[in-house]
C-alpha cells in the first residue's frame, strides 16, 4: 500500500518538474491545468502526459 503512494507521489513530481522547468512554450493555463491534474489524478495524468505532450 505504500509503495502506491510513493508511485503517485513520483508521478506527480515528475509531471509538474517536467511542465515547470522544459515546456517553455506552453501557456500558463496550460502549464496550471497539468499542475492542478497531476496533484488531482497522479498516475493518470503521467500517462496521459507522456502520450500527449513527450511524443
Amino acid at each position: 500500500m505504500t509503495a502506491g503512494y510513493i508511485i503517485a507521489l513520483v508521478c506527480a513530481i515528475w509531471v509538474i518538474y517536467d511542465v515547470v522547468s522544459n515546456q517553455k512554450s506552453m501557456s500558463g493555463g496550460s502549464k496550471l491545468l497539468w499542475i492542478i491534474c497531476a496533484l488531482i489524478f497522479n498516475v493518470i495524468t503521467a500517462i496521459v502526459y507522456f502520450f500527449v505532450v513527450k511524443r
